[in-house]
């Protein structure tokens, strides 16, 4: 008979297991500090040797690691997959910055669509908290701010895909993301386009998703994606004719 005989798990296994879990559901987040080992004995219900013997395992691994005099923190694994030098290439140069937004359309675009099929109640308080700090923001006027949130929303929509390979791959380029968005609205916003325009777009996102609508949600994303293309490459287009014109002022000046 194929059977084996019940081995009782050790409790150190079983906090790896929960760290492991933790970490791979995007709970746990790479640069995260752990409770001290006093504390997180103490909510595990485990003694210091066997936390001990579980952190040790998870160092080994790359899951975790410590820092001297600062405590032990999720090992920053995800955010290695592009170089900080490739990533301002990807931030600055028009060929790539038009590849990025097209990524993004496909991948955000089936990710809201998920969202809205498979979010829990509390995904959707997250996008919906989300979006209220951007709307908050937005009367602020202050363009880091709403960069930031932007960001933050977007991710809140890939989060609540609840796909695990989605999420992390999203979370290894999110340096790029945020980067992405800072150079599309600074770019943007030189054409006075307003920022209700952008926030009304996400507000569209934000809606289709409360109402659990997965084509609308998908199509509000690709469509919010397709005007920043347009509008990046309106003001691509502004920039040339603006150098071009400047010299032949020059010209006419000198004449």
């Amino acid at each position: 008979m194929p059977f084996q005989p019940v081995q009782p798990e050790k409790l150190s296994r079983a906090v790896v297991r929960q760290i492991e879990q933790l970490i791979l559901r995007g709970i746990l987040r790479p640069g995260e500090r752990l409770p001290s080992e006093r504390e997180l004995a103490e909510r595990l219900n485990v003694s210091r040797p066997s936390l001990r013997e579980a952190i040790g395992e998870l160092q080994d691994r790359g899951l975790l690691t410590s820092k001297a005099g600062s405590g032990v923190y999720v090992a920053d694994v995800l955010g290695s997959a592009f170089s900080e030098a490739l990533i301002e290439l990807f931030s600055s140069h028009d060929e790539a910055v038009f590849d990025y937004l097209a990524f993004r359309r496909d991948l955000e675009g089936i990710a809201a669509e998920r969202a809205a099929r498979l979010a829990s109640e509390t995904d959707l308080k997250v996008i919906n908290q989300a979006y209220a700090k951007m709307e908050k923001a937005d009367r602020r006027n202050d363009p880091a701010v709403e960069a930031e949130l932007d960001a933050a929303f977007h991710m809140s929509i890939i989060e609540a895909s609840n796909n695990v390979v989605m999420l992390h791959m999203m979370r290894s380029i999110f340096d790029l993301l945020k980067q992405g968005v800072f150079y599309n609205r600074a770019r943007i916003f030189q054409q006075f386009i307003t920022r209700d325009e952008l926030l009304s777009q996400h507000r569209a996102i934000n809606e289709a998703l409360q109402q659990r609508n997965p084509a609308g949600a998908r199509e509000a994303v690709e469509s919010h994606l397709d005007f920043v293309n347009a509008a990046l490459a309106d003001q691509i287009r502004s920039d040339k004719n603006e150098s071009i014109a400047r010299l032949r002022y020059e010209h006419d000046s000198n004449a």
